[in-house]
């Protein structure tokens, strides 16, 4: 086994541990990564509560974005859902689409997909599907969709220009994406980006802003935007489980280097 393919099963068994759990246990952790903290906060989280066609049940609190917010889905398109989880985005871009749109959401995690298309089913929802997959390999067919939305997932995938080459391969002439993700503009600590926690907790995964918005541009995409941007601020109390006080200072010391961002682009 590989390494790339070590880190798939890593980030698999923490999840198929996610969605065996509670969003209010989801709540209490790092990008629902487990042990990253004690309080009951997420430091990425966005707030759904004010969009339509929100289901608190498929919300597990892993994301740290609203890219659903900002993807200019129209009624009738079709909509790609990229680590779909247990179907909160897709059920959010489903009431945008109408009925008379479609909404996939693919997840390479069973427990996951299962999950959802239970939510689907008690919701009724007959132009929502959930497919298992790999975003490195989506299976959906080229030129399908209008819109291709993403929620802190991109960045836990090991390929990652072979996701955005598979992005542009399944949208149609025209299409675009609007995609949530957590970058860095420093450089983290070693000990946090060798921690397996912080890295399905979105954090040690992440690259550079500038080296993702280049993965992108070299994908084909055009009119690339920063649709939003804030600083992720990592509590002491989660450092203190990976630092010691004196690099902890250090760390704080420096300007902001983890941000969450949704990014837009056309192909």
């Amino acid at each position: 086994m590989n390494n790339n393919d070590k880190i798939k099963e890593m980030v698999k068994q923490k999840y198929n541990e996610i969605a065996l759990q509670n969003s209010d246990i989801n709540a209490s952790s790092c990008c629902g990564s487990g042990s990253c903290s004690t309080e009951v906060y997420n430091i990425m989280n966005e707030e759904y509560e004010n969009l339509d066609g929100y289901i608190p049940e498929a919300d597990l609190k892993l994301g740290c974005g609203l890219p659903t917010e900002f993807a200019k889905i129209k009624k009738g398109d079709t909509v790609v859902d990229l680590g779909s989880g247990a179907g909160n985005d897709c059920f959010v871009a489903r009431h945008e689409t109408g009925e008379s749109g479609m909404v996939i959401g693919v997840d390479f995690t069973e427990t996951m997909v299962e999950k959802a298309r239970s939510n689907a089913e008690k919701l009724k929802f007959s132009n929502v599907e959930f497919r298992l997959g790999d975003i490195e390999n989506i299976p959906v067919a080229d030129n399908t969709a209008d819109v291709v939305v993403s929620n802190c997932v991109m960045n836990l995938v090991p390929d990652k220009p072979k996701a955005f080459s598979e992005v542009f391969r399944i949208l149609k002439a025209g299409g675009h994406f609007s995609i949530s993700d957590i970058v860095l503009t420093g450089d983290l600590p070693e000990k946090i980006k060798n921690t397996a926690e912080m890295y399905v907790g979105c954090v040690a995964s992440a690259i550079q802003k500038s080296d993702y918005l280049q993965i992108i541009k070299e994908a084909g995409f055009k009119n690339i935007t920063l649709q939003k941007e804030k600083p992720i601020i990592v509590p002491n109390d989660i450092l203190k489980i990976y630092l010691t006080d004196e690099e902890i200072t250090v760390y704080n010391s420096n300007p902001d280097i983890i941000f969450s961002v949704t990014i837009y682009a056309e192909k």
